[in-house]
C-alpha cells in the first residue's frame, strides 16, 4: 500500500477553499460596522453635518454673488462627500487593523470580498444619507440653481462618496496610526482638489497639469456636476463622467481587497 507524502497530506489538510462573495456575510459585516459607528456621535456628525454646514457657510460667503455660488456649490456637492468619506473610512478601517479586529475576521470563514463589500455597504449607506442631506439642502433651501435634475446631482454625489470610501479603505493599509491616515490626505486628496477644475477650467491649465488632471477621478466628478448644472437632459459626457468615477471606485476597492491579508499564520 502506498502512502501519501507528509508534505502533501499537510497541504491538503490545511488548504482553504476559495470563498466567493456571500450576501449574508457581507450584510453581517456591514451591520457590525454600522453598530460601531452608531456609538460614535462625533463621526456621525462629521459625516452628516459638516458637509451641510460647509455649504451653508459657502452660500453666505457669496451672498452678494449668487451666480458664483451656483458655479462652485454644485462642484463642492461632489467634493465634500469624497473628502469626508475618505477621512472617516481610512481612520475607521485603520482602527480595525491596529486593534486586531481584521486579523481575527480573516481567521474566520470570511472572504476578503465579503469584508470589502461589507465595509463599502456600511459606508455607502451613510454616503446615501450624507449626499441626500447635502443635495436637498443646497437645492431646496440654499437656492442652488441647476438646469438639470437634482436627482442627477444626488447620483454624482453618491458616486463621489463611494469613491472616497474606496480610497479610504485602500490607504488605511499603508498607515500605522490615525495621524498617518490623516497625513495621506495631502497626498491623495489635495492634488485632485487643485487640478479638478474647481478653481480654473482644466483647459486653461499648463498642458502637463491638464494631462495629470485627465487621470484623476475628482476631475470627472466635477465635470459631471457641471454637466447637470448646465444641461437639462443627461448628456453623453455626463454618462462618461459618472462611468469613470464608478469605475475608479470599483478599481480602488479591488486594490483594497488585495491589501487585506493576515499577518500571522
Amino acid at each position: 500500500m502506498t502512502t501519501q507524502p507528509a508534505t502533501t497530506r499537510t497541504a491538503t489538510a490545511t488548504a482553504v477553499p476559495v470563498r466567493t462573495l456571500s450576501l449574508s456575510r457581507t450584510t453581517a459585516t456591514a451591520a457590525r460596522v454600522l453598530r460601531q459607528l452608531r456609538h460614535d456621535p462625533r463621526t456621525i456628525a462629521l459625516l452628516l453635518l459638516i458637509p451641510c454646514l460647509m455649504l451653508v457657510l459657502l452660500r453666505y460667503v457669496f451672498d452678494g454673488s449668487p451666480h458664483t455660488f451656483d458655479n462652485i456649490g454644485a462642484s463642492l456637492l461632489g467634493i465634500f462627500p469624497l473628502i469626508t468619506m475618505f477621512l472617516v473610512t481610512s481612520i475607521a478601517t485603520l482602527r480595525e487593523r491596529t486593534s486586531g479586529t481584521l486579523e481575527r475576521l480573516l481567521a474566520m470563514p470570511l472572504g476578503k470580498a465579503d469584508l470589502i463589500a461589507g465595509y463599502a455597504l456600511a459606508f455607502g449607506t451613510l454616503a446615501i444619507i450624507q449626499s441626500a442631506l447635502a443635495t436637498g439642502l443646497a437645492v431646496w433651501f440654499l437656492g442652488l440653481d441647476v438646469t438639470g435634475s437634482p436627482w442627477l446631482l444626488l447620483l454624482v454625489a453618491l458616486l463621489d462618496a463611494l469613491l472616497g470610501t474606496a480610497l479610504g479603505l485602500f490607504v488605511s493599509a499603508f498607515a500605522a496610526s490615525e495621524f498617518q491616515a490623516v497625513q495621506f490626505m495631502p497626498a491623495v486628496i489635495f492634488p485632485q482638489l487643485l487640478l479638478c477644475g474647481l478653481f480654473t477650467p482644466r483647459s486653461e491649465m499648463h498642458p502637463a497639469l491638464g494631462a495629470i488632471s485627465d487621470v484623476l477621478p475628482m476631475s470627472y466628478a466635477v465635470d459631471g456636476m457641471n454637466e447637470v448644472l448646465h444641461h437639462t437632459d443627461m448628456t453623453a459626457t455626463f454618462v462618461r463622467d459618472i462611468a469613470i468615477v464608478a469605475g475608479c471606485a470599483l478599481l480602488v476597492l479591488t486594490l483594497g481587497a488585495a491589501t487585506l491579508r493576515r499577518r500571522t499564520a
